[in-house]
């Protein structure tokens, strides 16, 4: 049996938890059994009776003490669930959440872990996934001596899984939130402009290219407004302070792979490139001929941002 433990925002589906179907689909062909899912938190029944339309078995608690989000509290549920169905793997998203409860899940149920993997197999004793490594550079490939296995699945790299012919069962599942030794005192969510960098087809990126916090007023956010897309940044703007940390893309930020990605005034460094090389099409604008995001970008535009930018909003607009 397989356990996947989905993220979900009041009741809606985060996008990786397709993603995570599809890996539980791949281990199920080869470990066996029924592909079951962990939703906790007010709205998980909700987000229980959505992923339950791709064939999976649903359980879902709602007690609010899975919110705001206490990795010690959500290692209890996960290892719990587990323990309780007999998971011969346990899947999450590599997301901050995830990536923070993971290990600790193996260290509970004594399993093996598999971190930040972009594809898994299994030959039915073993569990194997390979990961980026090296900024990106390098594919490392690991595989488990023994099961259960943790997987933290890396956000926005599987194909996302289709509904299945019939539905998974849904039912409540007694597993209250644990009491946890710490207190979070206050949260403040980030804007996204309304499309979230996680989620969106389309993401506009700036870089320090545009000049400064105004160039994104001016430049990156009319574009990304125009085609309904996303914010991003790159590392060094959000050190300048111009953008928030929620908007960084890169190895030491986000990991997107939308369908188009549109660069504005940014090199591409190689941190940069590990956190966007995986989008479908790469739109890159740029002074700079010989700036390193031409060499993966599958249309590049040299010229001046603060001139280009507005005359694409223009033809976009009409």
């Amino acid at each position: 049996m397989i356990l996947l433990v989905p993220e979900h925002a009041a009741g809606t589906l985060r996008g990786s938890a397709r993603e995570l179907v599809t890996a539980g689909r791949t281990l199920q062909a080869a470990l066996g059994g029924e592909i079951h899912a962990l939703l906790l938190g007010p709205g998980a029944a909700a987000a229980a009776a959505e992923i339950a339309k791709y064939g999976v078995q649903a359980h879902h608690s709602e007690d609010a003490g899975y919110e705001p989000f206490k990795a010690q509290v959500w290692t209890h549920a996960a290892a719990e669930a587990a323990t309780m169905l007999g998971a011969k793997a346990v899947l999450v998203p590599a997301s901050r959440s995830g990536l923070s409860y993971a290990p600790r899940v193996a260290v509970r149920l004594n399993a093996a872990l598999l971190e930040d993997v972009i594809e898994v197999d299994s030959d039915g004793a073993t569990v194997g996934g390979k990961r980026f490594t090296y900024l990106s550079r390098v594919t490392e490939s690991s595989r488990t001596t023994a099961l259960p296995v943790v997987i933290s699945l890396k956000v926005n790299v599987l194909a996302p899984a289709e509904a299945a012919a019939a539905p998974g069962a849904v039912a409540a599942i007694d597993l209250p939130a644990a009491a946890s030794g710490v207190e979070v005192l206050s949260q403040a969510k980030a804007s996204t402009g309304g499309v979230s960098l996680d989620e969106a087809s389309v993401v506009v990126t700036g870089g320090r290219g545009v000049g400064s916090p105004e160039g994104f007023t001016r430049l990156v956010e009319p574009l990304a407004a125009t085609v309904n897309a996303a914010v991003g940044a790159t590392r060094a703007v959000v050190d300048a302070g111009w953008r928030p940390y929620a908007d960084q893309v890169g190895q030491t930020g986000k990991t997107v792979a939308p369908n188009v990605y549109i660069a504005v005034g940014l090199s591409g460094a190689v941190q940069h490139l590990s956190g966007m090389n995986r989008s479908k099409t790469i739109v890159a604008i740029n002074k700079d001929k010989d700036a390193p995001i031409f060499k993966v970008a599958d249309y590049g535009v040299v010229g001046d941002v603060n001139e280009v930018v507005p005359e694409l909003v223009k033809l976009l607009k009409g």
